[in-house]
């Protein structure tokens, strides 16, 4: 069990790192405001890399106060970015009611199909959605359990049951409303495999006046918010591997990788956090296996003093 522990806490350090979300703010940043106003061309190393200082800096700053301020910080931030995203998407999916049974329709048609099946595509399409999923809601990885085993409550198992909902609101809900922006608007047929490029265009089409503007900031919500969550997670397995003392070590490597992540490429990133997330996620399931019986021990005793509780009002 211990081995598992700390081979999680390895790849927890990488899998943590805020390569992705610098990568894609920079990304949408350059996209949607910088290149269309001709202030970048095609090479815009220079142009990541200021935005990469420029969006470690707060970081470092939010990072060094700690918990309690990466929690207030994102307890602020959160709430609009939900409100701008869900409404956003919402208003898409309902401008276009009409074409959602079909949306459905295709998925379903094209993933199921004799030639997807006979092609192997089946298979591809689950991989790809595993991959995607893991880092998404981070279900089964092991990291979101380090925040809410900081949870000050008495039943932990009220706890897991919020644990468990998050990923269904999450993939389920959020992740098809954003799907269905896509398809619905068209713009997946343009080609371009990079998710928030698709979702900035989908957010034009449907609302070409202010779209990309209300996907630009909350994708700079969702990101600096992510930077901060990510930030106690890699905090906390590089000292349980090392130590407390050279936490400020972690912190100064983190903070650099901020800039990393807006200058290398994409596909480099998501090759390396989902080889660090399957090095996460065996462990843990393993443990969460093992474990099991106390679990299923604690659910039971919950339930039923729920239950008591209940037939005596």
């Amino acid at each position: 069990m211990e081995t598992a522990v700390y081979s999680v806490a390895a790849a927890g350090l990488i899998g943590t790192l805020p390569l992705f979300q610098s990568n894609q703010l920079t990304q949408i940043v350059r996209d949607v405001i910088l290149r269309p106003s001709g202030m970048v061309g095609e090479d815009a190393f220079v142009a990541n890399l200021i935005m990469g200082l420029g969006l470690a800096l707060p970081v470092a700053v939010i990072m060094f106060g700690g918990l309690k301020r990466i929690a207030k910080v994102a307890t602020k931030l959160v709430p609009l970015m939900v409100v701008l995203y869900t409404g956003s998407v919402l208003y898409i999916i309902f401008s276009n009611i009409g074409e959602v049974p079909h949306m459905f329709a295709m998925i379903f048609e094209d993933a199921f199909s004799g030639n997807a099946v006979l092609g192997g595509a089946v298979m591809q399409i689950i991989i790809l959605g595993a991959r995607r999923a893991s880092f998404s809601n981070e279900a089964g990885i092991g990291t979101a359990a380090m925040m809410h085993g900081e949870s000050q409550t008495n039943e932990p198992v009220r706890e897991g049951l919020v644990a468990m909902l998050e990923p269904f609101i999450d993939t389920i809900v959020v992740c098809t409303m954003t799907g269905l922006a896509i398809l619905i608007t068209g713009v997946w047929q343009s080609g371009d495999t990079n998710g928030v490029s698709m979702t900035a265009a989908a957010f034009g089409e449907a609302m070409p006046a202010v779209g990309k503007y209300l996907l630009v900031l909350c994708v700079f919500i969702f990101a600096f918010t992510s930077l901060f969550s990510y930030c106690y997670y890699g905090s906390k397995c590089f000292t349980y591997l090392f130590g407390f003392k050279y936490s400020r070590v972690y912190d100064y490597f983190y903070i650099s990788t901020v800039v990393i992540g807006a200058v290398i490429t994409l596909t480099a990133i998501i090759n390396l956090i989902d080889t660090a997330f399957a090095l996460m996620a065996v462990p843990t399931m393993a443990c969460a296996l093992l474990l099991s019986p106390k679990v299923m021990a604690a659910a039971r005793d919950y339930f039923g003093r729920m239950k008591a509780v209940n037939s005596k009002q």
